[in-house]
């Protein structure tokens, strides 16, 4: 019920069984989905025989395990809106995800614009309050008895609870994601549409534990059930926000600094040049090799090379090259959202900066980037 976004920001595994691709990307099962079901099939059979009378246990269980499969779906769906959408904007999506809480969309970068970053987000609960209204209707046209209605009326409901759950105005609901948007937007700061919507995951934490708390003191039917799942649900809440928070911060803009005060000077070496010859020739600059026609094939990987170097310091230095792709090459004039943008969008550790002709003029390192942010804090 929610998306990440970015180069490295994941955090999730590779485990789960692929159930199809969608457009290219892989839809998976967790192991954790399987805990998840297992616990709503046992606490969902009881209230079907009480919601169905006459019908037995099996008979009950059995319609609650399909009640299971259904919500599956809908979340599944719920994702799928997020995921389509995103590739529609062009980003790319790692995957789909189903698990313990419900589904994650995992999107390769981070929306570039406000818009984009509201649209994807909105996309989710729309999907959601659609099948809520499309269920609502069988539910009142069918007859109020029966095994069918039961399962189209509590899916109608879940539904209509994941869409509204969805627009909380809390990270990382789809909610405080068009929290950020608009934040951003207005500001013109990601980072401050981010703190916004953490603010907001605060306050729908608190709110989830008042309810649980009003339930126990009121002796409410279900309270028990209400307290886990508030418990559980504000315990993703504030854990996704801190996530949110701290991700963004690695994203700013170092405060007080230009683009050429975080360059390395760049040094053109042969292709063919030994590697631990290269290595020494380096001396702290980036290191462009070039092969003799001419052509750049590639900046030269500090640790590959040292690598390298300990038990081969004679072969060529393009064996311990990062390839120069078009994504990996910065204009010195482009602003810092673009640069901060291209760093998150593109898994390499450093980048070639070129003046207007082409003519390189230094080197961006992801991790030097990251690190002036830490020093130099990231408050406007």
């Amino acid at each position: 019920m929610a998306t990440t976004a970015g180069g490295e920001r994941t955090g999730t595994g590779t485990a789960g069984l692929q159930l199809c691709r969608v457009s290219g990307v892989p839809v998976l099962l967790s192991p954790s989905w399987w805990l998840g079901a297992a616990v709503i099939v046992l606490l969902y059979t009881p209230l079907v025989g009480r919601l169905l009378p006459g019908s037995g246990v099996w008979t009950s269980a059995l319609v609650a395990a399909a009640f299971t499969v259904f919500l599956a779906g809908s979340v599944l769906l719920h994702e799928l809106g997020h995921c389509l959408v995103a590739l529609r904007l062009g980003l790319p999506v790692r995957r789909v995800r189903l698990f313990l809480l419900g589904g994650i969309s995992e999107i390769a970068r981070t929306p570039p614009t406000p818009f984009r970053e509201g649209l994807i987000a909105a996309a989710g609960p729309a999907v959601s309050l659609a099948l809520a209204a499309c269920t609502g209707v069988g539910w009142f046209a069918l007859q109020p008895h029966g095994a069918v209605w039961l399962l189209v009326a509590q899916t109608c409901v879940a539904n209509l609870a994941v869409g509204v759950f969805n627009l909380l105005p809390g990270l990382p609901l789809d909610g405080g994601r068009m929290v950020r948007a608009a934040t951003w937007k207005l500001t013109e700061d990601r980072h401050r549409g981010t703190v916004a919507a953490v603010v907001g995951a605060g306050a729908v934490a608190v709110g989830l534990l008042c309810w649980a708390l009003a339930g126990m003191l009121t002796e409410a039917q279900g309270r028990w059930l209400r307290l886990a799942v508030c418990v559980l649900m504000a315990w993703f809440v504030i854990a996704g926000a801190a996530s949110e928070y701290f991700a963004g911060r690695r994203e700013r803009w170092p405060r007080g600094m230009e683009l050429r005060d975080l360059l390395r000077p760049v040094l053109q070496l042969p292709a063919e040049s030994p590697v631990g010859d290269a290595l020494l020739a380096a001396a702290g600059r980036g290191v462009v090799l070039v092969r003799a026609d001419g052509v750049a094939v590639g900046l030269l990987d500090g640790d590959k090379a040292v690598r390298l170097s300990e038990t081969s310091p004679r072969e060529p230095a393009e064996r311990a090259a990062e390839e120069i792709r078009p994504e990996t090459v910065l204009l010195d004039s482009e602003s810092p959202e673009a640069v901060l943008h291209r760093v998150g969008s593109v898994s390499v550790g450093q980048f070639l900066v070129v003046d207007q002709d082409g003519k390189p003029c230094g080197v961006l390192r992801r991790s030097e980037l990251r690190a002036a942010a830490r020093r130099r804090g990231t408050n406007p």
